[in-house]
């Protein structure tokens, strides 16, 4: 059993980190605090939420995930080139969603890497 530990950064904590979906959302972005509608409305849709505003936090919690784990990332435009090189090849990151208000700002980054959907 996974205990999470609660940080500035780390929004939602779970006593009991483990879940019975199959997958798992993370969401990374500086402002994550900021979009409670969003958190809302994502939590209807997927009960297993971590939010992170820290990249190396992030970062982190995904790389201890195992293996066997399934993980969809949602990061700022901002946060995207910093994380995704890292994580990228991740067995347990199925996919990336990067959100961003210039989607042809990002491309040329982003189409490096097959997980990589800009939104």
């Amino acid at each position: 059993m996974v205990t999470a530990t609660s940080t500035d950064n780390d929004c939602y904590t779970n006593v009991d980190d483990q879940h019975l979906e199959i997958f798992s959302l993370i969401w990374l972005d500086a402002n994550v605090n900021e979009t409670r509608d969003t958190e809302q409305k994502l939590r209807s849709i997927i009960n297993h939420l971590k939010k992170f505003q820290d990249i190396q936090q992030c970062q982190q919690y995904i790389e201890q995930k195992s293996k066997t784990d399934r993980l969809a990332l949602i990061v700022s435009g901002q946060l995207g080139p910093e994380i995704v090189p890292s994580i990228h090849k991740l067995r347990q990151v199925t996919s990336i969603y990067v959100y961003c208000m210039d989607k042809k700002e990002h491309e040329q980054w982003a189409c490096n890497f097959s997980k990589v959907r800009l939104c």
